[in-house]
């Protein structure tokens, strides 16, 4: 692999960059800010050498960690990438709790049309055939006006 200009680890480090560079392929010279942070956090040394005990086929994926970690971690010098994720797995709680909440509303709302439907059937006319507490003998016949749910709400709704 020939180089017509150095990568951004050369041009950093203010050094020939040779053909077999291992930095050249992970750190090119359109992108000097990578290696920048990178550098900075690792530095070269220790890069050169993760990268020399890593297999090829995974040197870019290790690149593109060392970059994010270094970036995060310049962002944010006391947690870096941990602080991240911490925020992410905050949102994933809150979204659970969200899906939570909408999943028992469903349900409720579900039982409620459930409830409205068999009501009608529920409001036939019941033919009451005990002893008549009015003081007449005829049947006496009511109708169930009570919603089956009386509006109840399970608790935790507002």
């Amino acid at each position: 692999m020939s180089h017509s200009t150095r990568c951004a680890a050369c041009k950093s480090l203010r050094r020939r960059c040779p053909q077999d560079c291992i930095l050249a392929p992970y750190f090119p010279s359109n992108d000097p800010l990578r290696f920048a942070s990178v550098h900075k956090i690792f530095g070269a040394s220790n890069i050169t050498k993760i990268l020399q005990q890593i297999p090829v086929h995974q040197r870019a994926e290790a690149a593109d960690c060392m970059s994010f970690e270094a970036t995060s971690r310049i962002q944010d010098p006391v947690y870096g990438c941990v602080g991240i994720i911490s925020q992410l797995q905050q949102q994933i709680l809150n979204t659970q709790c969200e899906l939570a909440l909408t999943q028992a509303q469903l349900a409720f709302y579900n039982a409620q049309q459930e409830a409205q439907q068999e009501k009608p059937m529920a409001q036939n006319q019941v033919q009451y055939d005990g002893p008549s507490w009015f003081g007449s003998n005829q049947q006496d016949s009511f109708y169930l006006d009570q919603p089956l749910l009386d509006n109840h709400q399970p608790p935790g709704f507002l």
